[in-house]
């Protein structure tokens, strides 16, 4: 008989004998009210499933209720909590005794139909030979449920005994400790032996559940909610501690058992089950309750960083463990995401090493041990004097649980957890530990695909957004940006600094409508199209005027809002243009602050003809003129307003000198329930200042001649008198190509600074000036371009309102 054992043993995988021996150790304890969820956490571990439950048929038989379930929320994966049994769902299939299994492929077609999981999922539903009902299961893998996994699922399918359900006794009655907690109304009927461990007599008591929950510890209520909220937490038989205030001394232990009762037609689901004094039952270590208090916290992290705090909190205090970290394994290295205690000195000097950033990173080859239990994907534990590696016996000297955290068919990483002082291994404690890398490792993956999309998305925003700011003749520009922390949600906030000729500067911020990829395409869209227009010299109301048309034809459904300042640098006076957007807030030299009084216009995209005016701004040396979005100023316990006198408020207490501190400070009070953009600039007036004259080149015979004298006459009274020779060239021949080439009206603009003389002619024509390659000697025309070419030190054309620009620089001596 041995011998056929031991053949019958030899054909079955590793990890069929694993499951077998998990699910033998969980059938020793027939009667624990925990025993049907511990067994379909050996699904989530042994066969790969992100999520698995029974349904078991109700009292009239003709539906199949969820009693119990693991793993990943239920409304993740499309699974309700009830199904006719007479129907043909999967489960109804499964509950006749027909094994079903389904490929994405088969559940996109029966979604036409009927309501099944999502269509990137594979589900099993086998049959539950004992008690009735059915096992589901739900896999995340792309090859779903393999040969060995089919045959874990089996197991787990028999291993499933249901206890007794809890439930009122004959009549109605409550029993001992027992309550009925109605989930629509938040009414409960609690046992008069329940209100004596809550401390209150039975005339003390309202009949409302928010009145035993404010006696709860604080710190415990989170999950004490996840049991009492009629949602996918509180499906099936659930237990855990917590503890109860009292008028003196610490607080009291108590344990709760209970099972959601699904309610039919006309009734309301309920909350059944018992409560009674936990500081007497058993150690806090094995309550099964730690479990589901991991799977709570799992259930709402986000990041790698939130797993891994959620892990910590969950193992290290209730296994009186000295240090515990959560690895990720990436490319055959373990990067640690979470250590505690974060001190480095209390971790093996290898790792300190190891240290890169924040985290140690390490090759998994240096530590053999770790890298066995990652190829084997299953918990190992080492006692005190363990024969381990350096790098893992000074985690934990005293014993050291190595837990590889199991994510489909790969493992996404590890889990140490060390002590220093001798420890011992119970079996409750060897389950829960298996239970969390289980959990875990679904979470990590989870949250590592959060984080990958969350760094796409800021690639993204900072792709759409300047990489730098220029450098300003006469002032100091800072910007920040600032994604929300409510979700991947691309953001439309965008800010810019645009250089235009004759030293102005055009500061701009804006924010279009939406969170998603439609309004960050936008919004880029709206910056380039704001660019394009101010840099072809458009005054300001034109180029929002513009913008709003552009955003029209765009015929999309989002809108933007808008802030245009265009400061002259060298007078120091702004104009200021509002399409929909917050006002300009000022900071004046003495310290002062004030909200500008800019007239707005209506958001951009709403009306095609729309009047955005223009609102002059005074600015004297020293003033901080500062643009936001209403991310930073908004929130839900304040309005704009408030916000608003807020900011202005805490820029009057900054430090003007250092721009760069002053955003960081006013961004580290945002709300970030929205994203943010600040654009500050101080400005300080420009030391030397140009020297400018203009003339209108009138259309007569003499008109050249006129603007040869003009530019000598401005010359001399600039005190320019030498060089000037080729400077007059240039005239003649920039005025001679605009009057002939050209219709309409040409200007000369002469301008002076920094001993170099810049000559412009400005025409109605967009056609820029071509340079012939080569002239014949009989060709009558086209050699004014080569000699502006030959005799300025630089010249080039510019796009400006209605025409061009065609300048050239000299250098004076």
């Amino acid at each position: 008989m041995a011998n056929v054992v031991s053949e019958g043993a030899a054909g079955r995988s590793t990890r069929t004998l694993r499951a077998e021996g998990a699910l033998t150790a969980i059938a020793v304890d027939p009667d624990s009210p925990e025993r049907v969820r511990r067994v379909l956490e050996q699904a989530l571990v042994f066969a790969g499933a992100a999520f698995a439950a029974v349904f078991t048929p109700g009292a009239d038989g003709e539906l199949l209720f969820l009693t119990e379930s693991a793993g990943m929320p239920r409304t993740l994966c499309g699974v309700r909590d009830s199904y006719p049994a007479a129907g043909r769902s999967p489960v109804a299939e499964a509950h006749r005794g027909r094994p079903v299994w389904l490929a994405p492929e088969d559940l996109a077609a029966q979604a036409q139909s009927r309501r099944v999981p999502s269509r990137d999922f594979h589900l099993a539903a086998l049959p539950v030979r004992r008690g009735g009902g059915c096992l589901l299961a739900v896999s995340e893998g792309p090859g779903g449920f393999g040969v060995d996994d089919r045959v874990c699922l089996g197991l787990v399918a028999d291993a499933l005994v249901f206890p007794p359900p809890l439930a009122l006794t004959e009549g109605g009655e409550l029993p001992p400790g027992g309550f009925s907690l109605a989930m629509d109304t938040g009414r409960v009927r609690v046992d008069p032996d329940t209100l004596e461990l809550f401390g209150l007599a039975p005339g003390d008591f309202d009949g409302r559940v928010e009145t035993l929950l404010a006696l709860t510890v604080p710190e415990d209520l989170p999950s004490l909610m996840s049991v009492v909220e009629a949602d996918h937490m509180s499906i099936g038989e659930r237990e855990l501690e917590f503890r109860v205030l009292q008028p003196a001394g610490p607080p009291k232990w108590l344990r709760l058992r209970g099972r959601l009762l699904p309610g039919g037609e006309g009734r309301p689901a309920r909350l059944v089950g018992s409560v009674a004094d936990a500081s007497t039952l058993r150690s806090d270590i094995t309550d099964v309750a730690r479990v589901q208090r991991l799977a709570a916290a799992l259930a709402t992290a986000v990041t790698v960083r939130d797993v891994g705090k959620a892990v910590v909190a969950a193992l290290r205090r209730p296994l009186r463990a000295d240090r515990i970290a959560l690895a990720e394994l990436e490319n055959e290295r373990l990067v640690v995401t979470v250590l505690d205690p974060p001190e480095p000195e209390a971790w093996p000097e290898l790792w300190r090493a190891e240290w890169r950033t924040e985290w140690p990173e390490a090759p998994v080859r240096t530590m053999p041990t770790l890298a066995a239990a990652l190829r084997e994907g299953r918990a190992s534990i080492w006692p005190a004097n363990s024969p381990l590696e350096t790098a893992l016996a000074e985690v934990g000297p005293g014993g050291l649980a190595v837990l590889p955290l199991p994510a489909g068919n790969r493992m996404a990483g590890a889990c140490l957890i060390g002590w220093d002082a001798p420890h011992d291994f119970g079996a409750d404690e060897r389950a829960l530990l298996t239970a969390a890398a289980g959990l875990a490792g679904q979470a990590l993956m989870r949250a590592r695909a959060f984080d990958a999309e969350h760094e796409l998305v800021g690639m993204l925003q900072r792709q759409l957004l300047p990489r730098r700011l220029p450098r300003l003749p006469g002032a100091v520009a800072v910007a920040r940006y600032l994604p929300s922390t409510a979700g991947l949600e691309l953001g439309g906030d965008w800010y810019d600094v645009i250089p235009l000729p004759d030293n102005h500067v055009a500061l701009v911020i804006g924010d279009v409508q939406g969170h998603n990829a439609g309004a960050a395409t936008l919004m880029g869209q709206m910056r380039t199209a704001l660019r394009a227009y101010a840099v072809e010299g458009h005054p300001p109301d034109v180029v929002v005027s513009h913008a709003n048309r552009l955003l029209m034809d765009m015929e999309t459904d989002l809108f933007a809002t808008c802030c245009y300042v265009d400061v002259d640098m060298e007078e120091g006076l702004a104009w200021c243009v509002r399409a929909g957007h917050l006002p300009p807030v000022l900071r004046h030299p003495d310290g002062r602050t004030e909200i500008a009084e800019a007239e707005g216009g209506p958001p951009l995209g709403v009306v095609r003809q729309s009047d955005f005016p223009m609102s002059p701004l005074r600015l004297q040396p020293g003033t901080v003129v500062a643009l936001t979005t209403d991310g930073l100023v908004e929130s839900h316990e304040a309005d704009i307003d408030e916000g608003m006198d807020r900011f202005a408020r805490q820029l009057a207490g900054s430090d003007p000198a250092h721009l760069g501190p002053v955003a960081d400070s006013l961004l580290g009070k945002a709300p970030r329930s929205d994203d943010v953009a600040l654009l500050l600039m101080r400005y300080d007036g420009m030391t030397s200042r140009p020297l400018r004259e203009s003339w209108t080149v009138w259309r007569v015979p003499q008109a050249v001649g006129h603007a040869r004298r003009f530019t000598r006459r401005t010359l001399r009274s600039w005190g320019v008198t030498d060089d000037i020779d080729a400077a007059l060239l240039a005239v003649s021949e920039l005025v001679t190509n605009a009057l002939v080439h050209t219709d309409g009206q040409v200007r000369l603009d002469l301008t002076l600074v920094g001993g170099r003389l810049r000559l412009a002619v400005a025409d109605s024509s967009p056609r820029t000036p071509v340079k012939p390659t080569s002239i014949g000697w009989e060709a009558t025309g086209g050699r004014g371009i080569l000699l502006v070419e030959a005799v300025s030190a630089t010249w080039g054309t510019l796009p400006v309102s209605g025409g061009k620009q065609v300048w050239a620089e000299f250098v004076l001596g």
